[in-house]
């Protein structure tokens, strides 16, 4: 009893930082970038108040507002999916980018747009509507064919052999994808190029309309399978044992991981470590196993991260936007060492 006290206590002291760091950054993104903008002004416009200079309005709405909210929704979501991938994996280095998902979906989206997409600044700028499903589609198609592939594999090798065969995975379709590099307008290559990068700014308000629900039916999905996840982590025989349709479970688990890192990779790119880092630190902060806990707490940290990842490429004071990718590995392996490190009991966790 004291220690279920404890852990309550505990998850509602990290649910709370994390939703205060997370309210502190986004106003912080807010007023911060290469033009500094006053808090008042922020939170005048934010509460529909016509005391705002029409071009603090417009930066604050049009090109602010959109790129937490995706830096929100991205770092929730792979957070998430990195969660459901290292449960049904039984593995704690699984994550969208380690399995190869971040390289089917980026495929999946250098098909669409290599080939069908106008050449531009942003790859998706000129696509309709039509076309952002199109990339939604392509990427969580070439996602989940990759996580599938993976999984089918993973049944007759050990636990190591699955991380091997995912940067296998990784490195053949990263061939497939420079042979349509090749092939392709200098215009594409170069906004392909910095698409790899990763990036939240490319996202604006007709994007999220797609995003946004993506993201959102991939995480209530989610949340639908607590309990067989938690039985999935014993094991499959002890999931069956307790009336888990293990199969059925596993297909629409990783359905809503692939549509989930699908969506990001298609709309911000391939984004790294924060699918393995959030879930680790959710684990060490909360120091539970169950779900019940662990699918908040990994969007919470997840949107933490990445919001803190966006606010420091973004360089404040500095007139350059740093690629995302790198400042997301500089904040997320030390994050991962720390946690496995203090983290002794990992091993009993996963089996």
């Amino acid at each position: 009893m004291h220690s279920q006290t404890a852990t309550r206590q505990r998850t509602t002291l990290v649910f709370l930082l994390a939703g205060l760091g997370i309210v502190l950054l986004a106003l912080l993104s807010t007023c911060m970038g290469s033009v500094r903008l006053p808090v008042d002004a922020v939170i005048k416009t934010l509460t529909g108040s016509d005391a705002v200079e029409p071009v603090m309005r417009q930066i604050i709405i049009d090109f602010r507002l959109p790129r937490i909210l995706t830096a929100l929704l991205a770092g929730a979501a792979l957070g998430t999916a990195g969660l459901l991938m290292q449960t049904v994996f039984r593995n704690p280095l699984a994550d969208p980018f380690v399995l190869g998902v971040n390289s089917g979906a980026s495929l999946g989206v250098a098909v669409v747009l290599l080939a069908l997409a106008p050449a531009g600044i942003s790859l998706t700028a000129g696509l309709g509507a039509k076309g952002q499903l199109l990339v939604i589609l392509a990427s969580s198609a070439g996602a989940a064919a990759t996580l599938f592939v993976v999984l089918i594999l993973s049944r007759r090798v050990d636990i190591m052999s699955v991380l091997i065969i995912g940067l296998m995975i990784s490195y053949a379709i990263g061939a497939i994808v420079s042979i349509l590099m090749f092939f392709s307008m200098a215009e594409r290559l170069q906004s392909f190029i910095n698409w790899s990068f990763g990036d939240y700014g490319n996202v604006s308000w007709s994007h999220l309309r797609f995003f946004a629900p993506a993201i959102l039916g991939g995480l209530v999905l989610s949340s639908l399978f607590i309990k067989p996840l938690d039985a999935l982590l014993l094991g499959e025989q002890y999931a069956e044992s307790v009336g888990t349709r293990t199969k059925q479970a596993r297909f629409l688990v990783l359905l809503a991981a692939s549509l989930l890192a699908g969506a990001v990779t298609g709309f911000c790119g391939p984004i790294g470590f924060l699918g393995i880092a959030a879930p680790h630190l959710s684990r060490y902060l909360c120091r539970t196993s169950s779900h019940r806990i662990l699918i908040p707490s990994s969007i919470l940290i997840g949107a933490l991260l990445s919001l803190a990842s966006d606010f420091v490429a973004r360089g404040p004071g500095l007139d350059v936007v740093l690629p995302l990718n790198a400042i997301t590995a500089l904040v997320g392996a030390p994050v991962i060492i720390a946690a496995l490190v203090k983290q002794r009991n990992l091993k009993r966790l996963f089996g």
